[in-house]
């Protein structure tokens, strides 16, 4: 790499930042993830209670000095047992949504670039997942790999969740291959692999960025969901989704059960939004929430009396 492509690349990663910094829900929604990751690892430090370890002194106690958000009808303590979920869904949304965004970047990228049969054969492919209800399917296929632990689920997560992201890469892909510099590199023998991954996928970056966002909330939800009906997390291990199953019953009589697990599972939802919001705007400056931002900067910018705006002035 060239230094004058290292700084060009060094110089869009800045104004990226600095887009992205000016939007606030983003910044706040920045904030809150940081949070939610320092109170899935850290917040169970402060507590001298395990998710695992029953109190059998306090059956459905409400929040005290003693059980923070109470305790569950087995004694289990529900702050305890809720961040040990909080940590086991925020892995599983983050490393669905990037084997989900590589999935889809990598048959897309194919499809459009090769086409023919290979496109034939990866359309034919995501056209067959997409008619397929996916929650059924993973529900179906779930209790067959029950016993091979949670990097199974991801597995199955990220394999019906790629199809659409994945019909967007191989339009564009459609465009990108015919521009001047992929030409270029077919025409000097480079292999295509080399093409897809060096110049076709970098300029699909921001759309891979978002959609990674988004697909890491939506694992998220549908983790939470399969979990609640038992074709997710199996036990001894937790997700915010069992937690919620476990305690949905009681909810109405005990209100703790279900709201801190289901607040964590919303806080993670709008943290995951505002972020991928911010990452689009900032990443695409033509899109319609940053071109409203800088009209609103526009008219707030002072003026001279002579009617000239003092930014940028010496």
């Amino acid at each position: 790499m060239t230094r004058a492509a290292g700084t060009r690349r060094t110089s869009r990663a800045r104004l990226t930042a600095r887009r992205f910094a000016r939007n606030r829900l983003a910044l706040c929604g920045l904030a809150l993830l940081v949070l939610l990751f320092l109170a899935a690892y850290a917040g169970p430090l402060l507590s001298p209670w395990d998710h695992r370890t029953h109190d059998f002194l306090n059956f459905l106690s409400g929040p005290s000095a003693e059980h923070w958000w109470g305790t569950t009808q087995s004694g289990l303590d529900l702050y305890a047992l809720t961040l040990r979920g909080l940590q086991k869904s925020l892995v599983i949304g983050i490393l669905v949504g990037l084997l989900s965004t590589f999935l889809s970047a990598v048959a897309g990228a194919f499809a459009g670039y090769f086409g023919g049969w290979t496109d034939r054969v990866l359309t034919g492919a995501v056209d067959l997942l997409l008619v397929m209800p996916a929650f059924l399917v993973v529900a179906v296929l779930s209790p067959l790999v029950r016993g091979s632990g949670w990097p199974v689920f991801v597995v199955l997560l990220a394999a019906f969740s790629w199809m659409i992201t994945g019909r967007v890469v191989r339009s564009v892909t459609l465009t990108l291959k015919e521009r001047e510099y992929v030409k270029a590199a077919r025409y000097m023998g480079v292999p295509a692999p080399v093409v897809i991954f060096r110049h076709i996928l970098p300029n699909l970056s921001s759309l891979l960025i978002v959609e990674a966002v988004i697909q890491a909330g939506a694992a998220v939800i549908g983790e939470s969901g399969l979990s609640y009906f038992g074709f997710g997390v199996q036990p001894p291990d937790v997700s915010l989704g069992t937690v919620i199953a476990d305690n949905t019953n009681m909810a109405a009589s005990y209100p703790w059960l279900f709201f801190f697990p289901a607040g964590c599972l919303v806080l993670i939802g709008v943290s995951l939004a505002f972020i991928g919001d911010g990452l689009r705007d900032a990443l695409d400056p033509d899109a319609a929430g940053a071109q409203a931002r800088a009209k609103r900067r526009t008219r707030r910018v002072p003026r001279t009396a002579g009617g000239a705006p003092t930014e940028g002035r010496r």
